[in-house]
């Protein structure tokens, strides 16, 4: 068996007194891809972190190639050839793809002035030994999608010799093609006998891609294994310390009258001729491809991007919606795909997130009233489950899992009919996944009617009552839970044709 390339032994951390990883051992050896899971909060970052240089461990020992190492800096892993890629991306958007790669190691001439041209040269090889051949090594990395600026990442690690890749989370903003193609690159690096340290949610990338796995659980080291000696129940188990049947808790709920009901709606080219019906007690799954107008359908309904033409039924009564407030006073809530963007004032305290679509319901005039406002939250937070030091807590600092828990709570104090989903567990671990789909069920035993936009198609086939695939703006296949397989809603995503009542 190959040496290991870098090995963490007994690693410790505290933060103000808190002790976040707790005697943690950990290997990665060339030419495998060793996958780091865990809940949010399990100690995954701050190990890669102190691999990375960027943390100081309190206790423990790092070896690479052989040598004990301490590291001060970022700059001194790098120098013993340990390179991230964040989930983050730290790229200079105003900067070219090239000036990126070599950021602060450019190659000179014997002048000692940069050498562009052996700039523009190295890059452009880095990016052919990454089947990167659609960039221009000139173009500036603002007009490049988030797929290809982390290939210009991976191609920056390498510029710097690096022998071990830590990837954290590399695959939480990629579409489904793109996710291919990374995962095509990981394992071509890994032939080339490069370490990788993969970090990620997802179970069917951690089976295809990974040839060890270690589980952390609550800062401790729970068992780390061969991937061919365990299964996704296993592991989940591992992660969350208690076996979960089911990731997809799908509810026995009384599916009632049509609540929502849209007909011929139209806005631009990726809202086109769409009509379905939602019933009380139900949840509709949207599944598509990006691009496909899933959420563009979702902003419609919400009054952000007003329909053009068409008609939309409430309890069967026209109505229109102008803005998002009109939706929300019509019964009608949108949690969006991306959380920190467009669902959350992170910098403030849970308390006045939970309260932000409802503050009429908590004020009187221009007054909040602070215990109304308390109570509120207070009582979300133990219905939802969501795991924090108090209310008072900037909501910036919970978990992925716990922050779209609070959306969830912000939206539900409207008392919506319908509530529309958009990615309701993107980037959160399986634990929070779990939790989130058992809220979900919890909603339509009250009646809710729910309207689920999912890119992953296990939780859309799991959760749906029915299914509406969607491609190019338009409708292509309506199908109800018994008869929706993973063949049947592919071929739909991928079908062009005229739009169909659901």
């Amino acid at each position: 068996m190959t040496a290991p390339y870098v090995s963490l032994t007994g690693m410790s951390k505290s933060f103000v007194g808190v002790k976040v990883l707790k005697d943690v051992s950990f290997d990665v050896r060339p030419g495998e891809v060793h996958a780091l899971l865990g809940e949010n909060g399990a100690g995954k970052s701050t190990l890669i972190k102190m691999m990375a240089g960027l943390y100081t461990p309190d206790a423990g020992t790092i070896v690479v190639d052989g040598k004990e190492m301490k590291f001060a800096s970022t700059r001194d892993a790098t120098a013993a050839g340990i390179a991230t890629v964040y989930q983050e991306l730290l790229l200079f958007p105003e900067m070219t793809v090239a000036e990126n790669v070599f950021l602060g190691h450019y190659p000179r001439t014997a002048l000692g002035i940069i050498d562009w041209p052996e700039v523009r040269a190295r890059t452009r090889q880095l990016l052919d030994q990454l089947d990167t051949f659609d960039l221009d090594v000139d173009t500036k990395v603002l007009s490049l999608s988030v797929a290809q600026r982390q290939r210009v990442e991976i191609a920056k690690a390498l510029s710097k010799n690096a022998r071990v890749l830590i990837m954290d989370e590399p695959t939480a903003s990629l579409v489904e093609a793109d996710v291919q193609r990374l995962m095509a690159v990981v394992r071509q690096l890994r032939e080339r006998g490069v370490a990788i340290v993969y970090v990620s949610h997802r179970m069917s990338e951690i089976f295809a891609l990974a040839d060890r796995v270690t589980v952390l659980r609550d800062g401790a080291h729970v068992g780390t294994r061969d991937i061919g000696e365990v299964d996704e129940r296993e592991l989940v188990s591992m992660m969350v310390g208690r076996p979960i049947d089911s990731l997809f808790p799908k509810a026995e709920a009384a599916i009632g009258e049509t609540v929502l009901e849209v007909k011929n709606l139209n806005h631009g080219r990726h809202v086109r001729d769409i009509s379905f019906a939602l019933r009380k007690g139900e949840i509709l799954g949207i599944a598509g491809l990006v691009g496909s107008g899933r959420t563009e359908l979702a902003l419609t309904l919400f009054g952000m991007t007003p329909a053009t033409s068409g008609e939309i039924l409430l309890d069967g009564k026209p109505v229109r919606i102008a803005s998002p407030r009109q939706a929300r006073d019509l019964g009608i809530a949108y949690v969006p795909e991306d959380r920190g963007l467009q669902g959350l004032v992170k910098s403030m305290a849970i308390r006045k997130n939970v309260s932000m679509a409802s503050i009429e319901d908590v004020s009187s005039g221009i007054f909040i009233k602070a215990g109304a406002e308390a109570q509120r939250a207070l009582d979300a937070v133990k219905r939802l489950g969501v795991r924090c030091r108090s209310i008072a807590q900037p909501v910036g600092e919970l978990s992925g899992g716990n922050q779209q828990k609070v959306v969830i709570a912000k939206w539900l104090q409207t008392n919506p009919k319908v509530l529309i989903l958009d990615e309701p567990t993107r980037g959160v671990d399986v634990g929070a996944k779990a939790e989130i789909h058992t809220i979900m069920g919890e909603l339509v035993k009250q009646g809710v009617a729910i309207l689920m936009i999912s890119s992953e198609l296990p939780e859309v086939l799991g959760m749906s009552d029915r299914l509406l695939v969607m491609n190019g703006g338009r409708v292509t296949g309506v199908l109800d839970r018994a008869e929706a397989t993973p063949e049947r809603v592919g071929a739909a995503m991928t079908r062009l044709e005229t739009g169909e009542a659901a």
